[in-house]
């Protein structure tokens, strides 16, 4: 689980790194990170599920999923960041490690890290996309 001293919970903060921050969007997620202003907070991440997703019982699994995810990723995001992650309704019906590979790419982008094979000198898979 997140720790709760890294989740984001006032709407202000929500409104903040969806409107003033970049964006990475997936097929399964979308990522929104923001800078909070203090370099020395810890980052907060918040998620967005909405009733496209499914009824509340896949919302709150895909809000788990993501939350388990994020705890494993939380030291990659800088120091007084604003992450929002916001699932798409393809989130649902995911696999975990489809799930896992979409918020790393997402991440990676927002964050600006090149992937493995890049760093190799190797193409990076590509989905359709130039």
């Amino acid at each position: 689980m997140l720790p709760s001293a890294s989740r984001m919970r006032r709407g202000e903060e929500f409104a903040n790194a969806i409107r003033g921050g970049r964006r990475a969007g997936r097929p399964t997620l979308v990522a929104h990170l923001s800078d909070r202003g203090d370099p020395q907070a810890p980052p907060l991440v918040g998620f967005v599920v909405s009733k496209a997703v499914g009824g509340a019982v896949v919302r709150n699994r895909v809000k788990r999923r993501l939350r388990h995810l994020m705890r494993h990723r939380l030291h990659s995001l800088p120091r007084g960041s604003l992450l929002v992650v916001r699932a798409n309704p393809q989130a649902a019906s995911a696999r975990s490690e489809h799930l896992a590979a979409e918020l790393d790419v997402a991440l990676d982008r927002l964050i600006g890290r090149r992937s493995p094979e890049r760093r190799q000198g190797r193409p990076a898979a590509t989905d359709g996309r130039s």
